[in-house]
């Protein structure tokens, strides 16, 4: 079992540098429900966020899993490192030029304003610049300092928040340099300016990496990555669009006005649901490159299906305990009550992202058999999904719909991969216990939200049970994994 330990141990460290600045993100939806002036203007801030993660995706083209790839090749390994940094460098400064060249085009058509679209390039040439010395320090089993790195940068980019937002205007009045940088009506422009100072620091911090490695380009290499690369590329700008594009949309199909605030309150009980996307983010950041350098042992199948296992049962706990104190945590996080009529969405959200951890669980099977293009085909088609609800649900439904469309597109995206996996790489998931898992809590999440409204003398008894069927079933399994060997 020493596997599973290494396993869970970088999982927990890579959750550190993904749950403790997402858990100081919660501050930030505390502060910006707060501060900003009501749904509509953290629906533009919502909107502009979900237009930089969409390029993120066309930045990194794919490289970063190409990266982990190729460096498990004895063939390349010497040069994987060089030739993905040189390619990223000079993609990214090539976008630089081209997209600053082109606000006067990119501006009306993205419906952003010139001077968003200023902050909105700086961010994404920062972030690109740093997507390969990341992928070096996973690779290099260094979990540690990039949780460091992570965690400063939100750490800078909450504390410039709550400066921006909280204490400039107050402080400006009686210090006068602050009077240079304090601005009327410029909240939503500072939390862009934050987030370009937190990563221009995280630039700073990781460029020892460009002056340490031996730089060595392979043409043929770098085909064979962009080759490789190109369905994930398709892949996690299908993704982009699943996630953030129903926030574009309800600005584009409802109007500026009600548009953005049906965004603003949208997005801001969507947050609720940022618990299961923290677990399966860390859990997946953890178990890729385990899946790659796993691929060649002969019981890697059954591994696999164990730790989908295990991902199900802790995901499951989740979307109770979320769903059991939602009324807890709306409270405590989204500070206006305006915003609250979006909770109807949170269960919806919470079981798509469930549903999307598993997806990437069952993934393995393509990557590990260098058939990225099916991972392409389904995202596509979940993509697909997720426009059409959009488009045929917004009318009527407004963010109701959107949160149906996302948790459609991820459901079909599960059990696609499930049921192509079967024939490409067989692994024996155990179905009946996780189905089991599933639809009990499932069942008792939507007994507790929808019948009794999270009321706790309801939701906290339905939770214990749940916790009851899992030491039943799970009692022997889980004792032998923490076991000391």
């Amino acid at each position: 079992m020493g596997v599973f330990q290494k396993l869970f141990r970088q999982t927990f460290i890579y959750g550190l540098a993904t749950v403790l600045p997402r858990m100081l993100s919660f501050l930030l939806v505390i502060v910006h429900t707060r501060y900003l002036d009501g749904p509509i203007s953290y629906g533009r801030v919502t909107i502009l966020f979900s237009w930089i993660i969409v390029f993120n995706v066309l930045l990194a083209y794919g490289m970063e899993t190409s990266f982990f790839r190729f460096l498990n090749l004895d063939k390349f390994k010497s040069k994987v490192t060089s030739t993905s940094a040189i390619s990223v460098v000079f993609s990214t400064l090539l976008f630089l030029v081209l997209a600053f060249l082109s606000r006067d085009l990119i501006s009306p058509f993205l419906n952003i304003e010139k001077e968003f679209l200023t902050y909105v390039i700086s961010i994404l040439v920062l972030d690109a610049l740093v997507i390969i010395p990341f992928a070096s320090l996973r690779a290099q089993e260094r979990p540690i300092r990039y949780a460091v790195v992570k965690i400063i940068n939100v750490i800078i980019f909450t504390i410039l928040n709550v400066f921006f937002l909280i204490f400039l205007k107050r402080w400006s009045e009686n210090i006068e340099w602050l009077k240079v940088i304090y601005i009327e009506d410029f909240q939503v422009q500072y939390i862009f300016i934050a987030n370009a100072i937190a990563s221009g620091v995280t630039l700073l911090l990781m460029l020892p990496f460009y002056f340490r490695i031996k730089y060595q380009f392979d043409k043929v290499l770098w085909t064979k990555m962009i080759l490789y690369g190109a369905p994930i590329l398709i892949s996690g700008l299908a993704f982009a669009i699943n996630e953030h594009f129903d926030k574009i949309f309800l600005e584009w199909m409802l109007g500026e006005e009600k548009g953005l605030f049906d965004s603003g309150a949208y997005s801001a009980c969507y947050k609720l649901a940022l618990f299961m996307t923290l677990f399966a983010t860390a859990f997946r950041m953890g178990v890729e490159p385990f899946f790659f350098s796993h691929a060649r042992d002969k019981n890697a199948p059954k591994t696999y299906a164990i730790i989908t296992k295990y991902f199900v049962i802790i995901g499951s706990l989740i979307l109770m305990v979320v769903i059991a104190f939602s009324q807890l945590l709306k409270v405590f996080m989204i500070r206006k009550p305006e915003y609250w009529e979006a909770m109807v969405v949170v269960p919806i959200i919470l079981l798509a992202n469930f549903c999307l951890g598993i997806y990437h669980n069952l993934s393995v099977w393509y990557k590990i058999t260098d058939r990225t293009r099916f991972g392409a085909y389904i995202s596509v088609i979940g993509a697909v999904i997720t426009l059409v609800l959009n488009f045929l649900l917004i009318p009527k439904y407004t963010y109701v719909g959107s949160a149906i469309a996302t948790l459609a597109a991820y459901g079909i995206m599960m059990v696609l991969s499930w049921y192509y996996g079967r024939k490409y790489y067989p692994i024996p998931y155990d179905l009946k216990k996780i189905g089991m898992y599933m639809i009990v809590s499932i069942g008792f999440s939507i007994i507790s939200f929808y019948v009794f409204d999270s009321n706790y003398m309801i939701s906290i008894p339905l939770l214990l049970g749940f916790l009851v069927i899992l030491y039943v079933f799970e009692k022997g399994e889980i004792q032998q994994i923490l076991k000391k060997e």
